[in-house]
């Protein structure tokens, strides 16, 4: 259940279940449904305040965060991930351009000289959320760059299309409430530097910023993809981690609310702000917003004469035709434009036929096309338009599954060629691998290097190590593997020994002995013990006694822990395969899937 619920597609099927519930009771008691979504709430303080149906509250108050964790992850990329090159985040840019153009010139098209032509917002935005889905229903272990490709074109194209609710679909602008609005979230940015309570005062300053926005005549919701998007996001430093043990250890000897409250505060610093609000946020849009959101704006009273009106209809034909087949063609003529050397652009991030399948992914029009419609239509115009949005949701996970399983028989030969002409992986590691200086187990020209960051101690680095034996057992010559060490000194109080004890038996040839056996027996690091192994593997004890006594390979760690430190690497294990940092869990299938994955990108033909 855990693993369904943290997944993507968990959120997509909830929100799918609330969509056929909202057909199925729009269908059966149309006049319920209508008015439940109709019933007027109202916030006030005093004489002043905001009065919204519930069907409003819903798409400008709780959507708002919906576009918060869109921004967040897309800073996450942008900050960590693949984006960090920042040219290359001119292709998902040109992407989404040519992904919202085509689609908009397409209902036009169907729409021209028509009143109905007004609505061609309806057709330009894709839902992030069903998307991401789809692609995570159809390919569960997608290429991380394909999900981050559509992920960042989705966000620019949220974006693009939050631009154009408010400048073609609002009727004023309140310009004092917009330089407040302005004011507001530069406060709101600042208070990162706050020493205390930045967490109340941000929600106040937050919802303060949101009544601005809605005041000044703007969708609210930009005002959280705006948040999101300068929420920035960063590894843990070893000094703030080092800090919590600490006050760990200081509040477990004297257990008063001062150190409860500063250990708290020095824990939760810690992990970057942007890491915090997804790990809180994404449960409640996945499984709460969004399938409110589908509970209420799906709903579209389903006759004979409806679909018999729209299947002619310029605005259903026009919506419909531009996501399905306006998003996929748009897609892939701004991403080549982005790449043409005569631009000077980046490689692309994508392969060509992987490109074809994230623009039919792309192809699902809800969230923001139910939005612009109920701002742009009226009546049977505006149940057209929302079947046509609906209609996608159906049709282009079903494209999108016809592109996939062409791509999947292509010649292999041209599947890796073409995966061999997108732009090289950025490396995370910063010190590579050095053979005079690193200790390696395996072939020297080995195709793949998985390198651990590891502690003695840290029981996590003995259940990977089973894992790791495995793998090495199974990939044969396609693997070498990298110890480097990270003593956690100030939660492993034996491991800074036992890594100098490491080292002493690689100064007599036996690290890899000595590694095997400290892995092996973690609850029995004191010096005796580490003597005792030592006689064990025949070693000069006089030597190795002299070598733990001087320190003398202390500075030998401290390399290792000074290039973990470059890296970002705070904790243990932490693995990197051919220099990228492996994310998520390390058990062998895991890691295993992975090595494979870059063996075989490793070995791809060198583009001209």
């Amino acid at each position: 259940m855990r693993s369904f619920l943290s997944a993507e597609t968990g959120g997509g099927a909830v929100m799918l279940a609330m969509t056929v519930v909202a057909l199925v009771w729009a269908n059966a008691a149309l006049h319920s449904y209508d008015s439940t979504w109709s019933t007027l709430l109202s916030v006030r303080i005093g004489s002043t305040g905001i009065a919204m149906d519930l069907r409003h509250w819903t798409n400008e108050g709780l959507m708002t965060l919906f576009f918060l964790v869109i921004g967040l992850e897309a800073k996450r990329e942008i900050d960590l991930g693949e984006l960090r090159e920042r040219r290359r985040i001119a292709i998902p840019v040109a992407a989404a351009a040519g992904g919202i153009a085509v689609p908009i010139l397409l209902f036009l098209v169907f729409n021209a000289g028509r009143s109905s032509a007004q609505g061609w917002g309806a057709a330009m935005s894709t839902d992030t959320a069903f998307a991401m889905g789809t692609l995570a229903l159809l390919t569960p272990r997608a290429a991380t760059r394909m999900r981050i490709f559509l992920l960042t074109l989705a966000v620019f194209d949220d974006l693009a299309a939050l631009v154009v609710i408010a400048i073609a679909y609002t009727g004023s602008i309140d310009g004092v409430a917009l330089a407040v609005a302005a004011g507001l979230f530069a406060l709101l940015v600042s208070l990162r530097f706050l020493p205390v309570a930045r967490t109340p005062a941000s929600i106040a300053v937050a919802i303060a910023l949101w009544v601005a926005v809605f005041e000044a005549g703007i969708d609210p919701v930009v005002s959280g993809l705006a948040f999101g998007l300068v929420t920035s996001a960063y590894p843990p430093a070893r000094d703030d981690l080092e800090q919590a043990s600490a006050l760990s250890r200081s509040f477990r000897e004297q257990p008063t609310p001062e150190l409860a409250r500063s250990l708290r505060r020095s824990v939760t610093s810690a992990i970057s702000a942007n890491e915090r609000l997804q790990y809180q946020l994404h449960p409640w849009v996945s499984y709460g917003v969004l399938p409110l959101f589908a509970l209420a704006n799906a709903g579209v009273h389903v006759t004979g004469s409806l679909l018999e009106t729209a299947i002619g209809s310029p605005v259903f034909l026009g919506i419909a035709i531009g996501y399905l087949a306006g998003k996929p063609i748009g897609i892939s003529a701004g991403a080549w434009f982005a790449t043409r050397p005569m631009l000077r652009g980046p490689r692309a991030l994508i392969s060509g036929p992987i490109l074809a399948a994230a623009g039919a992914c792309a192809g699902v029009g809800f969230t923001v096309s139910l939005l612009i419609s109920t701002l742009a239509f009226k009546g049977i115009v505006l149940s057209e338009a929302k079947l046509a949005a609906l209609s996608t949701i159906v049709l282009a996970p079903v494209l999108t599954k016809l592109v996939l399983m062409v791509v999947r028989r292509l010649p292999r030969q041209l599947r890796d060629r073409q995966i061999g002409a997108t732009a090289e992986d950025i490396p995370d590691l910063v010190d590579d691998v050095d053979p005079e200086h690193d200790h390696i187990r395996g072939p020297d020209d080995a195709p793949v290097t998985l390198l651990e960051y590891g502690d003695f101690e840290c029981p996590y680095c003995g259940q990977a190590e089973h894992a790791i034996r495995e793998l090495l057992l199974s990939v044969g010559s396609d693997v070498r593997y990298v110890w480097r060490h990270l003593p956690l000194n100030d939660v492993h109080p034996s491991a800074q020994t036992a890594a100098e004890a490491a080292e002493a038996a690689a100064a007599q040839d036996r690290f890899w002995e000595m590694h095997d056996v400290l892995l092996e027996n973690q609850d029995a690091l004191d010096p005796g013990e580490l003597r005792r192994y030592a006689a064990d593997l025949g070693l000069d004890l006089d030597r190795f006694d002299s070598d733990l006594r001087r320190h003398a390979h202390a500075d030998r760690i401290l390399t290792d822990v000074a290039s973990a430190d470059e890296s970002g690497v705070a904790g243990t294990p932490t693995f990197f395969i051919n220099g990228r940092r492996h994310y998520g869990v390390y058990d062998l299938d895991t890691l295993t899937e992975a090595v494979r994955s870059a063996k075989r990108r490793a070995t791809l033909p060198t583009p001209a």
